[in-house]
This record gives structure tokens, sequence and C-alpha cells, in this order.
């Protein structure tokens, strides 16, 4: 039996999916989460075979939320689950650590295939991810997105501020003072060349940071 951890913050995707990974018998759901830092917690308490992250959760995100789950956790398998397919998330969700990457819109038809997979050790990709994102920005290695220019911490305060948190609610969230999360903002500002919310805000979700969903 495969035991699973779903992460999303739709319940009626988090119940989609588990009726759709149950119903054959060799998957099991030991657990549920509707955001990121509960992802991370029920992965460390839970250990499950599998992870199924929502990349676009409140609070901590889910990509941010794998890296932080690879990085205690080498041989975690993740499959990141998402409405967009366009390079740049493609090349964050790998780069964060995970094994698998599948569109919402075709979930219905390829979760148990890309779960079984990714328990096997094997990268799934959603069939309708063109080949030449994934050569670009997966399989060679070399592909480097905007993102790349910050920090994990930067990532996570520029995640935080685009989510509409204050400085001060950011630092609250992340554990440090008002000062530090200025001054990340700041710097993460100045490398990306960006000097207003609103262009950090589409930024944050041309890249993949966050999402509309």
């Amino acid at each position: 039996m495969i035991r699973v951890l779903l992460a999303d913050d739709h319940a009626l995707v988090r119940d989609g999916l588990q009726a759709l990974l149950t119903a054959g018998g060799e998957i099991e759901v030991v657990g549920v989460a509707a955001d990121g830092v509960g992802a991370v917690r029920s992965a460390q308490q839970l250990r499950p075979d599998v992870i199924v992250m929502d990349v676009g959760m409140p609070g901590l995100g889910g990509i941010d939320a794998t890296r932080r789950i690879c990085e205690r956790d080498p041989a975690a398998k993740v499959l990141m689950l998402s409405m967009h397919g366009n390079s740049e998330h493609i090349h964050q969700a790998f780069r964060a650590g995970a094994r698998g990457y599948l569109l919402k819109e075709s979930a219905g038809a390829e979760v148990v295939v890309a779960v079984l997979a990714v328990h096997a050790g094997r990268r799934y990709l959603s069939q309708k991810i063109t080949e030449i994102a994934v050569d670009h920005f997966v399989l060679d290695g070399s592909g480097k997105g905007p993102l790349d220019k910050l920090s994990d911490r930067e990532r996570e305060v520029l995640k935080s501020v685009v989510d509409g948190h204050s400085n001060a609610e950011t630092a609250r969230l992340l554990c440090l003072s008002v000062k530090s999360v200025e001054a990340y903002r700041s710097r993460l500002m100045q490398k990306l060349g960006i000097d207003n919310l609103a262009s950090l805000v589409k930024f944050a979700i041309e890249h993949g940071l966050t999402t509309l969903e």
C-alpha cells in the first residue's frame, strides 16, 4: 500500500483526489493539509511515501513547502499539482526537489499513474507539458529563472508580501524582526529591478511563486 499525503487549500479538490487515489486499492491517503506549513508538519509526522502538493496555497506556498520538506528529508517524493504548465513553474518546482509535476486539468486521468511513477523513483511530467519546456528547464539543469537571484528567505518574504501581508504580519509568520523583513523586501526588489508592489505581484504570479488559484 502506497501512503499518500494530500496538500491543497481547496477541500473539494482534496476530496476528489482522495476518491481517485483510493479507488483502486493500491493507495491509502494517510493525511491532508490545507497549506504549506501544515504540509511540512504532516510530512515530518507521517513520513508518507508520496506527497501530492498544490503549488498555489495561502501562506507558505507549495514550492517553498517542498523545498523545506526535501531539505529535511532528501528522500521525500513530492508530486506537484498546479493549474500552470509554463516553464518557470516547472523549473522552480524541480529545483525545490519535486519528483513530478501534474497539471490540475489532467489530474483526473493521470494522478494515480503519476503517484505510482513517483513512488517507483521515476520523474513524472503531465502529458500536456511541452518537451521544449522540459528539456530547457528540467532535464539539462542549465535553465535559469529570475527567481534564482533570490535566496530562500527572500522568496518566502516575497510570497508573504504578494499574498497581502504587511511587514509586521510577514515578520510574525516567518519568525523575523520587522527590520529584517524590510531589509529582505528592499534587497529582493533591488535584485529583481522592481520598484512597486503591483509589479512585484505581477512578477510573482508570472514566475510561479504565487498564483491566482
